[in-house]
C-alpha cells in the first residue's frame, strides 16, 4: 500500500478526535443545586457511553469519542467542585440570590452560581462574570460597578436572599 494512503487514514482518524473541551482556570465553586446537576451530567453520560458502546461494530464511533470527552471534561468539574452553602445574608456570596435596581431604578434578580450551572436566561449568573463579580460581598443598599463591554453601569443592591 502506499504511504499516501496510510497518511490518508491516519489524517481522517485523527480529524474525527473532537476538541476538548476548555476547563477554567478560576475556582470550581458550585452550589449543593449544581452538584447535584454535575453527577447527574455524569450519570447520563455515563449511561449513553454503555448504550452506544454495547452496539458494538455498529456503534457511532464519532458519538462514542464526543461522550469521552465531555466525561472527561464533567467528571473532571465534579472532582474538582467546591460546595458553597452561604449561611448568612448580610453579604452577597455565592448561591445568593441577589435584586439589583439600575441607575434607571430597573430591578434584575439573579442567583450567583458556579459556571456549569450558569444560564443567564433563567437569572442564574456565573460568580466569576463581570455581574457576579461586582456583585460578590455587596451588602444591602450598597452602589457597585458593573463593568460591561457597553460601558460601565453603577448598580445598588436592593435584596439578598439564600439560595
Amino acid at each position: 500500500m502506499s504511504r499516501a494512503f496510510v497518511n490518508e487514514d491516519n489524517a481522517a482518524a485523527q480529524a474525527d478526535q473532537p476538541i476538548e473541551r476548555q476547563v477554567s482556570a478560576q475556582p470550581n465553586y458550585v452550589t449543593p443545586t449544581g452538584l447535584v446537576q454535575l453527577q447527574a451530567r455524569v450519570a447520563e453520560l455515563q449511561q449513553l457511553h454503555s448504550q452506544e458502546t454495547a452496539q458494538g461494530e455498529r456503534a457511532d464511533k464519532q458519538r462514542i469519542a464526543d461522550i469521552e470527552r465531555d466525561l472527561r471534561y464533567f467528571n473532571q468539574r465534579l472532582q474538582s467542585a467546591q460546595v458553597v452553602t452561604p449561611s448568612n445574608c448580610d453579604q452577597v456570596r455565592i448561591g445568593h440570590w441577589v435584586t439589583f435596581a439600575d441607575e434607571h431604578d430597573q430591578k434584575q434578580r439573579v442567583q450567583l452560581v458556579g459556571e456549569d450551572q450558569a444560564d443567564a436566561a433563567n437569572g442564574l449568573i456565573n460568580w466569576g462574570s463581570p455581574l457576579g463579580r461586582a456583585l460578590l460581598g455587596a451588602k444591602v443598599e450598597d452602589e457597585v460597578v458593573w463593568k460591561r463591554p457597553a460601558g460601565d453601569a453603577a448598580i445598588e443592591v436592593v435584596a439578598i436572599e439564600p439560595g
